[in-house]
């Protein structure tokens, strides 16, 4: 079945188009129904149960991972992977990173002198290669979601450098530790108060932006200041009884309070000269006066401790367990169920914000299987075709350049909340992401590269033909599986193994988690 690159590709183009004129799902709907045609169902048997864990927990499965979890079972293969520092390391993973050199080195001091550009590139390579080749699968999810919670944009002022101390110190370093202990550490980063202009906070001119931000996207959530502004005039400025289990919170926050807390975090800012990057409290720029931040009042004479306390606080209240709960609800499960949400902010008050806790309660619910599916955005794409396509890469530019075209490339998001996680934000953008599967099967990205002839001699030595490995492995299902079998029935037209792997790829179902 070998053919060159052009005859590949020129046969590929046409089978898209074939689908197109012919197919249940055609291009302009895929680039327009938010269905996305159909996609996976709730799992019905033990082996898709383990499927649909992998695809939610993990990055979607490489080759044995299914078998591993079935083996294992489902409470024991969550509670190894919520203490990833009992999980051994590849040794292809270890090596790959360690060729990054020290562009990678957590003391951000020492990298001032490096270009921007191969600081962000370094770091979206770690990134990628910790996602296809770590076996602490939900550590790398976590990794992912709280770079979104906490965004930094890297190309704002000296984020190239800051943001790999704050991947470091912030995200990684407490990824599935406690909340409070994040949420401080992520207002002492460099690379935070400069993204969000706390390091021009001072007193007399304070800057609110991180103040704000702080409450409304890291802490409270946005709609507590919603909840405020309709019902303010009845209710008043201090804190209302919390219902935890039930319909409501009031955490109401004001324009007050963000400029109070915004004084409270005068003189917040980082070193300049010798130690670029550190955290630094500069009392000639605070405001040592009394505050008072959604009643909680902070006497004068303070220091950086007016601040420290107000996290603290933030941290512990309960519209921010309940804030954090229904985001990580719906990151890994795809709902955010009243009763999964309220039993995770439950624990997450008796735990003073332990992630482990936390997460324990969401992937042992039923609602990690029975959930809606969910989109993969760009990143999941990729890195679940690579990783069930066994797949050797460098994580490099050649990845990189398919993340930029389908509109997420890793710490390039400018705003401060996130990747957006809807799937109406990405169904637009189709067509890039059957440019890469073309080009991936095309050998066509460079510094990856699937080893199609050993994948299908592997499935032969198991008694299966070339187009059944290939769908088992993309799928993680058998060959006999309805899902696969619809699926197959509309690539019946691919000329060559290639090309059928790569319109698996492409296919409406390999969309969802």
């Amino acid at each position: 079945m070998s053919i060159n690159r052009r005859q590949f590709l020129t046969g590929a183009a046409t089978t898209v188009a074939g689908l197109a004129l012919t197919g249940c799902h055609t291009v302009e709907q895929a680039l327009t129904h938010s269905d996305l045609g159909a996609h996976p169902l709730p799992p019905a048997g033990e082996h898709e149960a383990a499927v649909r864990l992998l695809n939610r927990v993990a990055f979607g499965p490489r080759p044995g991972d299914v078998a591993e979890v079935l083996r294992l079972g489902v409470p024991a293969y969550i509670d190894r992977q919520l203490s990833p520092d009992s999980i051994a390391e590849p040794d292809v993973l270890t090596w790959r990173i360690h060729a990054l050199g020290d562009v990678l080195n957590a003391d951000t001091s020492l990298l001032f002198d490096e270009d921007d550009r191969r600081l962000v590139a370094a770091q979206r390579q770690a990134r990628t290669l910790r996602a296809v080749y770590s076996n602490r699968q939900l550590f790398e999810r976590m990794v992912e979601f709280w770079s979104d919670h906490f965004n930094i944009y890297a190309f704002k002022g000296q984020g190239a450098q800051l943001t790999v101390g704050d991947d470091h110190e912030t995200i990684r370093k407490h990824a599935l530790g406690n909340f409070g202990d994040m949420l401080i550490a992520s207002a002492r980063s460099a690379a935070m108060l400069g993204y969000l202009d706390n390091n021009i906070n001072r007193r007399g001119v304070p800057n609110e932006n991180y103040a704000r931000e702080v409450m409304e996207l890291h802490s409270l959530g946005i709609q507590a200041e919603h909840q405020f502004n309709v019902v303010r005039g009845s209710i008043g400025s201090t804190l209302s009884t919390v219902d935890v289990a039930g319909s409501h919170i009031d955490a109401y926050y004001t324009q007050d309070d963000v400029r109070e807390l915004a004084r409270c975090l005068t003189g917040w800012t980082s070193e300049k000269h010798w130690h670029r990057g550190r955290f630094l409290f500069d009392s000639s720029a605070h405001d040592a006066g009394a505050k008072s931040v959604l009643g909680m009042s902070i006497p004068a004479g303070g220091g950086v401790d007016d601040a420290e306390s107000v996290l603290k606080m933030l941290a512990v209240h309960p519209a921010t367990a309940r804030h954090l709960s229904t985001k990580l609800c719906h990151y890994f499960t795809g709902d955010t169920s009243d009763a999964l949400v309220a039993q995770a902010s439950k624990v997450y008050l008796q735990t003073s914000g332990d992630i482990k806790s936390v997460m324990r309660t969401i992937l042992m619910s039923s609602e990690i299987q029975s959930g809606s599916a969910i989109l993969k955005r760009p990143f999941d794409y990729i890195v679940s075709g690579l990783r069930a396509l066994n797949a050797d890469t460098d994580g490099g530019t050649g990845i990189q350049d398919h993340l930029q075209k389908m509109g997420q490339p890793l710490f390039g998001w400018p705003m401060p909340n996130g990747y957006p996680t809807d799937a109406k934000s990405w169904t637009g953008g189709l067509i890039p992401r059957w440019n890469f599967a073309l080009a991936l099967m095309g050998d066509g990205v460079d510094g990856t590269k699937v080893d199609v002839d050993a994948l299908v001699k592997r499935g032969r030595e198991l008694g299966r033909n070339a187009e059944d490995t290939i769908a088992e492995l993309v799928f993680a299902r058998t060959s006999t599986d309805p899902l696969v079998q619809s699926v197959r029935r509309r690539v019946e037209s691919a000329a060559n193994t290639r090309e059928f792997t790569s319109l698996m790829l492409m296919s409406p179902e390999f969309q969802w988690r």
